[in-house]
Formats: C-alpha cells, structure tokens, sequence
C-alpha cells in the first residue's frame, strides 16, 4: 500500500524548513517516531550531517526523531526497516547517482510498494517519477541510468514556474523545455508549483496545497488541474 508525499519544494518565501507542510506531515507520520532521511542530494554542497540537523530540527517541532542514512554500515538494511522514509532535495543527478552507487533503488521501491510511507521534496520528489528527465538541475555528476523509481506514472517538475511577461529574459520557459522533452519522449509531466504537493495513497493521486498543477502529455495542449483533483482521471499513463 503505497503512501507517498510528493512535495515541490522544502520551503517556500518567507517559511523555514518544512515549515507550511508540517501539519500536514505531523498526519502522514502519525505512527513513525523516527524517519530516516536520505540527504544524498547535498543542496549547495551542505555536508550529509548538517543536512541531517537541517530535516531533525524541522521535524522535532512535531516531536520526531530523525536519522541519516549516512550514519549506517548498510544503506539497503536502513530503507527495509525503516518506519518512515525522506529524501531532500538538491542536485537530482547527485541524489541518483548516489542512489545507485549503494544499491537503494529496488530498496526503496519495495519499501514504499510495501507501505513505508515516503516524503520527497525537490529532488527527492523528482525520483518518484519514471525518469529524472525533466528536472530543473544541471547533470554535474554522470548517474548510471535516468531511471527512477517509477512510484507514479509520469514524471515531475518540481518547482514549476510560469512565464513572467515582464521579465526580459529570452531565454527558454519551463513549459519550453517540458515541450522539448515531448519531442523526445512520451511520458506525461505535472508541473508542480511552489507550496503544493501530491498525496499518493494506494492507486489515488490528489493534488494537495493552494495552486494549481500543469499536465502536460505528449502532443496535447498542457492544461491546469485544480487542488483536489485525482490525477488519476486525467489518464495520465
């Protein structure tokens, strides 16, 4: 039984870390008293332990206790006894290489298949889907595959922003580059924004937070989904 919270991001203007999803996770949590968390990502190149005090001394405000993976002689035996499951965001390409060095994809895959519920944010949201294709990040490290975890059906932006028509930048927009990732390959893509997330409970998937999310697929126009929506009646597979 599937239990997955897929967040945009770990904090949004003006909040600290976790801050405006933490009665939400205070929830989703309810019978873990201790999460492990997964800081391989390394946002900036913060060190795996002062990530890890970053994500404990969030969670200590809803009384939870919080353990790197880092500190075990056995990643794979951490992910399968695990109570609870959370991977920060950073640099996606860091997070699956490292993934696959210590052998957690099929890990994690049969932990959160069998129920261990599983917070992702940013880049730890960007692994959830099918590929890490459409992250935001630069491939500053070579992962052995852009295979991800497959716990959904399509693939993630994070972090999903809109067109400013007063900016001057000519550069590419996010849905520009999700466009040329159509030409390419067929997934479909949600574009999530900032503050909202996505609840994945068995073979449900509702758009959680106060905006919008943008789908697009593969030689349709993209289109808007409102907070609530089950993702699954968009036949997003």
């Amino acid at each position: 039984m599937k239990n997955i919270l897929i967040a945009s991001t770990s904090t949004i203007h003006g909040s600290s870390y976790l801050e405006y999803i933490l009665d939400e996770l205070a929830i989703f949590f309810k019978d873990t008293e201790e999460i492990l968390f997964i800081p391989y990502a390394r946002p900036s190149g913060i060190s795996h332990d002062d990530y890890t005090k970053t994500a404990q001394n969030a969670f200590q405000k809803i009384n939870k206790e919080v353990k790197g993976i880092h500190t075990y002689d056995n990643p794979a035996e951490a992910v399968k006894q695990a109570k609870g499951i959370f991977v920060g965001g950073g640099n996606t390409f860091v997070l699956t290489n490292k993934l696959y060095k210590n052998n957690l994809i099929n890990a994690l895959q049969k932990a959160v298949n069998n129920g261990t519920p599983y917070l992702g944010t940013s880049a730890g949201s960007n692994i959830c889907g099918l590929t890490i294709k459409t992250t935001n990040d630069m491939p500053i490290v070579y992962p052995p595959s852009f295979d991800a975890l497959k716990l959904v059906p399509f693939n993630i932006n994070p972090h999903y922003l809109d067109p400013d028509s007063n900016s001057k930048h000519m550069g590419e927009t996010r849905e520009t580059r999700i466009k040329e990732f159509h030409y390419f390959n067929t997934p479909p893509v949600v574009g999530l924004r900032e503050g909202s997330w996505l609840h994945v409970k068995n073979d449900s998937i509702v758009l959680k937070g106060k905006l919008t999310a943008r789908i697009f697929k593969v030689n349709e126009p993209p289109y808007e989904i409102e907070p609530g929506t089950e993702l699954n009646n968009f036949e997003l597979s």
